[in-house]
């Protein structure tokens, strides 16, 4: 009996890690040959991805529970708050008038694989981009929609996406649960 409990356990462990490397970014894939703009939007959404993709990878109820104070918000929250900047990341750049709705219903495990394919689909996006000029940042209000020019999405989404990531990272180290050893953003991969 403690065999085969061992075996369904290591049986388990190996599915839900084959589950984790069909997501993307859990490395930085390989850099362009030669600078352009959409080359380093890339690749700044490459680093936000792999931040996101590992600090958020294997959270607990209590990691995502965790609220650093009264009126902080908790993990799960700051979760849900990345998820729709990267919807608006990914819109912005395919030109689409309005990000992905957000469902209040959405569980930690949606919400992280809809993060990781929003960020996929905008450095898809960036392969088409001719002018930057021409994309416009929509936020949309109940009574408005307000329309920014692009370079609103990088001090706005994307630098507010790897600032919350960085709570992510912390809150689950004050929760008890730091991210896997080995993880190196500088180089987007594991350790040398």
């Amino acid at each position: 009996m403690k065999r085969l409990i061992l075996l369904l356990t290591v049986l388990t462990f190996q599915l839900l890690q084959g589950q984790e490397k069909e997501l993307p970014f859990a490395e930085i894939g390989p850099y362009p040959e030669n600078y352009s703009a959409q080359g380093v939007i890339q690749r700044l959404i490459s680093g936000l991805g792999y931040r996101f993709y590992w600090a958020s990878a294997d959270l607990r109820p209590e990691d995502l529970n965790y609220r650093p104070s009264n009126d902080g918000r908790s993990t799960f929250e700051i979760i849900e708050h990345i998820y729709k900047l990267s919807s608006t990341i990914a819109s912005t750049l395919e030109s689409n008038s309005s990000p992905s709705t957000h469902d209040a219903t959405m569980t930690y495990q949606v919400l992280r694989e809809g993060t990781l394919n929003h960020l996929q689909r905008a450095m898809s996006a960036l392969d088409e981009v001719t002018d930057f000029s021409e994309l416009t940042v929509k936020i949309v209000r109940p009574t408005q929609t307000y329309e920014f020019p692009f370079w609103h999405l990088i001090n706005g989404q994307i630098s507010d996406a790897l600032w919350h990531s960085g709570q992510v990272v912390m809150n689950r180290r004050a929760s008890g649960n730091p991210i896997k050893s080995g993880v190196n953003v500088f180089l987007g991969r594991g350790n040398l």
